[in-house]
């Protein structure tokens, strides 16, 4: 089957929320979408409403090596990209209350026990119409439901998808050096490009830090656009579930 390679246009509906960095009672979003993230809410996996047991990111998504399809992280358009502040109390409207120990007791007689969640501070999120942008390799080229519509975040928030199949300049990769203007995931590197990984720039999060500004050297796949644009891809990416657990 042919490969196929495409370019997702990513336009945020609404505010979109999560927590990737903490700095006091600012909770904060970083610009950019985990791909883990993404693929869930493309609906090429799915998880178990309820449930209680470990990350299942080896269960979800090792399939998806096994089938050939990788998503790439989402990368924020720097001129688009704006943030929306908001603050949020979830504390108890009781007639009594008081502090304790990392928690608030709403029981005279009864010790509170400590909440392991915050209870009021300020929230920094992605602004309505921030665009990104992300790929979805699909290298033995399976048939595919590619959504318009996808929910992101804590709040479920909606953004619309727009995709083009790119054009591979050829079906054979090549070997050759590369400054890549979008997101990678650390984890999903194969070993022979961690090795030859010149310079970047690092988001630690959970589970697996994602990589910016990457100068790499090693075989890519040359793809081009609608606009001749070209995109080189690094070969071997695969979700790196066997590293992260």
């Amino acid at each position: 089957m042919a490969v196929e390679i495409y370019h997702a246009s990513l336009t945020l509906m609404e505010h979109v929320y999560f927590a990737s960095r903490e700095v006091g009672i600012l909770y904060e979003t970083e610009p950019l979408i985990g791909n883990y993230a993404l693929t869930y809410a493309l609906g090429l996996c799915n998880a178990p409403y309820h449930w209680e047991g470990p990350p299942r990111y080896k269960l979800d998504l090792g399939p998806l090596n096994e089938r050939g399809l990788y998503v790439t992280p989402g990368t924020f358009i720097p001129e688009t990209l704006h943030y929306a502040f908001s603050q949020f109390n979830a504390q108890t409207d009781s007639y009594y209350s008081r502090f304790d120990q990392n928690a608030i007791g709403t029981d005279p007689g009864k010790k509170a026990r400590a909440a392991n969640f915050p209870q009021s501070g300020k929230i920094r999120m992605l602004g309505r119409e921030s665009q990104a942008h992300f790929f979805l390799l699909n290298l033995q080229g399976i048939a595919l439901h590619l959504p318009d519509y996808i929910r992101l975040g804590k709040f479920n928030s909606k953004a619309r998808v727009e995709w083009e199949r790119l054009s591979l300049e050829s079906e054979q990769p090549k070997e050759r050096e590369e400054v890549l203007d979008f997101l990678l995931n650390a984890a999903d590197l194969p070993s022979q490009l961690r090795t030859k990984m010149r310079a970047f720039s690092i988001y630690n999060l959970y589970p697996a830090p994602l990589l910016s500004r990457c100068h790499l050297e090693g075989e890519f796949w040359h793809c081009k656009s609608k606009t001749g644009k070209s995109i080189f891809l690094p070969v071997g990416m695969r979700f790196g579930v066997d590293v992260i657990e």
